[in-house]
């Protein structure tokens, strides 16, 4: 799958990674539709990339809402192509903590978010691109979600967002072997900690603790990082049905 010429929909796509692959694939030629719920950055992502971009603003756990998004895509641009889903939250809580036990609308929403809103996009995203024309590959599209290392390797605080990403990784292969027959590829990136605002808000000792964890570069990752492993992921078409880590080989810790 190329990136020129083809028509994507990022979610989570006016900031983090998500913002990162909406820029790196409008260089590379490509149409996107951002879909996030803050209006003021996905206004200036069109005002800084122009008329390749279009900004939706939709809540990933909305059919009504991401449908609309769909649309949009196939009615501006004349077709979908492939998703990035980076649409996700944190809401870390210790199980039983000072206050008492984790807040079980804290869980549900994270859940709500990172796992089902993923599966929502997901699911009406294959629908939409299952009816199209396949390229000289015979692809239809492709799906790259947002997994992480916490899948694995979760730490003190982390259930829910561990929970999360271990279903989105979880279903990527059972996936990618269902929608196979119409062509539609389906891939997930876990990554280690990257510089994007979620990791901003923590303490600055919780970053420097996570930063010495990554073995080589040791550095919080960059969302080009991401979106260059994204479009690498779109290109190659051998690619599919994986979980791969970008995550300069670290391993977190408990804590």
């Amino acid at each position: 799958m190329k990136l020129a010429g083809n028509t994507f929909l990022v979610t989570g796509g006016s900031s983090g990674l998500g913002e990162g692959c909406v820029r790196r694939f409008v260089e590379q030629g490509a149409n996107v539709v951002v879909c996030d719920i803050n209006d003021a950055a996905g206004g200036t992502l069109m005002d800084d990339l122009g008329s390749p971009v279009m900004f939706i603003r939709t809540d990933v756990t909305s059919t009504e809402q991401v449908e609309a998004a769909i649309a949009a895509a196939v009615d501006t641009f004349g077709g979908l192509h492939g998703v990035v889903n980076c649409a996700g939250i944190l809401g870390a809580s210790r199980v039983v903590g000072r206050e008492g036990p984790h807040d079980l609308e804290l869980f549900s929403r994270v859940i709500h978010i990172n796992l089902i809103g993923t599966f929502n996009v997901l699911r009406l995203a294959a629908a939409a691109m299952s009816a199209s024309d396949p390229n000289e590959q015979g692809e239809r599209g492709v799906i790259i979600n947002t997994a992480s290392v916490s899948a694995f390797e979760g730490q003190l605080g982390q259930a829910a967002y561990a929970a999360s990403k271990g279903g989105v990784a979880s279903m990527t292969l059972p996936i990618a072997r269902e929608l196979a027959r119409v062509g539609i590829r389906v891939v997930s990136i876990a990554p280690g900690v990257f510089n994007t605002a979620m990791i901003a808000a923590a303490p600055e000792a919780v970053q420097e603790s996570l930063t010495a964890q990554t073995v080589f570069p040791t550095r919080l990752g960059d969302p080009a990082d991401y979106a260059a492993f994204a479009q690498h992921i779109i290109e190659n078409t051998m690619l599919n049905g994986s979980v791969l880590r970008l995550d300069g080989a670290m391993r977190m810790q408990a804590k």
